[in-house]
């Protein structure tokens, strides 16, 4: 669930700076400010789950309009962007998310996957070498497997990515090996798996994922 981490460490950051600021003034009225935005954040992330995409959508815009620039409400928007196909605006919003937050990894793993389906393939290795300098790891992996291995291979979206990838390369046997991961995981949304049913059967049938998908 990476809208649900986000905003866990978003949380995190902000009861840092509360105990360690809480007796300036603009510090201690923030929190409940940006509270507001978290809880209709961790709704929008769950209704995303569950495919109600619009009621996801009702609560991240009532964040934004809270906080313009809330960057846990621009990452799960970029997702909504995505699952509409939208994706120069999911992009923008994922850049923005990142502008306001560097650190914010779930938005650049985001980017990645909308690069490997816009078959904009420089760009998404650009974007996991950025991943592997932010989180190295001690076991030396490459491109879209360093992305899995950054979220410990317990992310559904970023595995069908590497499957993917695989595809452009023309292995479509570790293509659908890991279409078939993805699918495998617990608590996939109907849309993912609908999407992730769609490239696997692509893939055992040693076809590439049309670019218009």
């Amino acid at each position: 669930m990476i809208s649900i981490r986000a905003i866990a460490l978003f949380t995190a950051i902000i009861t840092w700076l509360t105990a360690v600021y809480g007796s300036v003034p603009i510090i201690v009225n923030t929190p409940r400010h940006q509270r507001a935005a978290m809880n209709l954040c961790s709704d929008a992330s769950h209704q995303l789950r569950n495919g109600d995409v619009a009621g996801a959508k009702r609560n991240v815009d009532a964040a934004l309009r809270i906080d313009p620039k809330f960057w846990p409400a621009l990452y799960i928007r970029a997702e909504i962007f995505r699952k509409e196909g939208k994706y120069e605006l999911a992009i923008q919003d994922c850049n923005e998310a990142l502008r306001q937050y560097p650190g914010c990894v779930e938005a650049s793993l985001l980017r990645a996957s909308i690069n490997l389906q816009l078959t904009q393939y420089a760009e998404a290795l650009k974007e996991y070498n950025y991943l592997i300098s932010l989180h190295p790891r001690p076991v030396t992996v490459k491109d879209a497997k360093a992305a899995c291995s950054i979220m410990v291979w317990k992310d559904e979206s970023m595995i069908d990515t590497l499957a993917v990838a695989y595809a452009e390369t023309g292995d479509f046997d570790s293509a659908a090996r890991y279409a078939a991961q993805a699918l495998a995981m617990k608590g996939i949304s109907a849309y993912d798996e609908k999407v992730f049913r769609e490239h696997l059967a692509l893939f055992q049938q040693r076809k590439r994922i049309p670019v218009t998908q």
